[in-house]
């Protein structure tokens, strides 16, 4: 009986052994336990791995996890390989793992660690948001843009600032409904992972896409790591949910469901400081003057739920002033708790104040990002500016 016993080890061992490696994020399948391991995009394919109940329950496994072991071949009649051995659990020892706590029981606080943008002097539009609406560790912020005003443009330039100032904060860019190549390109650009459905994909394929970088983005969080996700757009994304979802009876104007924005909320409200943790910072694009009321819907119902804005003018691209950021709208709440400096704080106090005596947002932004282009770095701009009088 003991020989019986231990010939199974030793099988069992030569079985790991043998076996190839492999790892993928793990998505739990509702009402049935068992799970998958999927591959690119956090989407299900032929490539995927099966992963056991038991294995779920041992390790305290979530959707989201980044699972690494070593998996068999199909057996006859099965479909897929199976773990059969769970190395690592979001990089680490999977024993960590079956004792962490739940996100939602994590403690949310403002933002108070700061992300700086700042790279070089001709990158303007990084400089002018240091200034007017800095990010924090576990912003919730949102870029307010009509069409073909740069938004994508500055998402592209916030991420590769982003990878090059805190090499430690892990980067997601999720594109959702956009245009094939823009997908590559941003893929080529950035120094991050980017997971996208384009627009000819399905509604579900969308909010599939979105629920999985969600679960991803929390495990990580867990585990005390700065998390950074990217989204454009969170119009297209609660458009891909009034699609998909079980209609409620009601409609807003425009044809909005209201049920249709539970899910974006989740999302965008899923970014939060930690007490004592990592951070999960989203940062979302929202469409407005695109001619649609259901547009204007999504917006307004966004309205107030972030804790920091960037508005972009269409009036100042149409006089080709880039950035075209306005900065009379933008800001961030509780920006006193990101500004190392009390000089930094007085110049975007300051700007603020003079665009509402002069009450010519294009005159005087333009008059800014002059001199802003004339300095080398924020510091000589603050400096600067604080010595002069913009009203001459």
């Amino acid at each position: 009986m003991k020989n019986n016993e231990e010939n199974k080890a030793e099988r069992l061992k030569e079985m790991i052994n043998e076996s190839q490696r492999a790892k993928g994020v793990l998505e739990i399948i509702e009402n049935n336990n068992y799970g998958f391991l999927r591959g690119q995009n956090y989407l299900s394919g032929p490539e995927d791995i099966y992963v056991s109940p038991s294995q779920i329950r041992r390790f305290n496994l979530r959707t989201g996890d980044e699972v690494e072991g070593k998996v068999r071949i199909p057996k006859d009649g099965e479909k897929f390989k199976a773990l059969i051995y769970v190395e690592r659990v979001n990089g680490e020892n999977p024993e960590k793992a079956v004792g962490r706590k739940p996100f939602e029981s994590l403690v949310p606080i403002y933002p108070n660690e700061r992300i700086k943008l700042e790279t070089n002097s001709q990158d303007l539009s990084t400089r002018l948001m240091d200034i007017i609406s800095p990010i924090g560790k576990g912003q919730r912020g949102m870029i307010v843009a009509p069409p073909k005003a740069g938004k994508t443009t500055l998402l592209k330039k916030i991420a590769q600032s982003i990878s090059r100032n805190n090499p430690l904060c892990k980067l997601i860019v999720l594109l959702i409904d956009e245009r094939p190549e823009e997908v590559t390109d941003m893929q080529r650009s950035i120094k991050g992972e980017v997971i996208y459905s384009t627009f000819d994909e399905e509604p579900e394929h969308h909010t599939k896409v979105t629920y999985m970088v969600l679960e991803r983005a929390k495990r990580m969080v867990e585990q005390g790591q700065d998390v950074v996700i990217l989204l454009d757009s969170i119009t297209r994304l609660s458009r891909a949910y009034n699609l998909t979802i079980t209609p409620t009876g009601r409609t807003l104007s425009g044809g909005l469901d209201p049920g249709a924005l539970v899910m974006p909320k989740k999302f965008f409200g899923a970014a939060r400081n930690i007490e004592n943790g990592g951070s999960l910072t989203i940062l979302a694009t929202a469409l407005t003057e695109t001619g649609s009321r259901m547009d204007d819907m999504i917006f307004e119902e966004f309205k107030g739920t972030g804790n920091m804005e960037v508005h972009l003018n269409r009036k100042l691209q149409e006089r080709r002033i880039f950035p075209a950021l306005d900065i009379y709208k933008s800001g961030t709440r509780r920006d006193d708790l990101l500004f190392t400096d009390s000089l930094e704080k007085e110049t975007a106090f300051n700007i603020r104040k003079l665009l509402y005596e002069e009450n010519n947002v294009e005159n005087v932004t333009e008059q800014v990002l002059s001199i802003l282009s004339k300095t080398k770095t924020n510091e000589e701009f603050v400096n600067i500016i604080s010595k002069m009088d913009m009203n001459k």
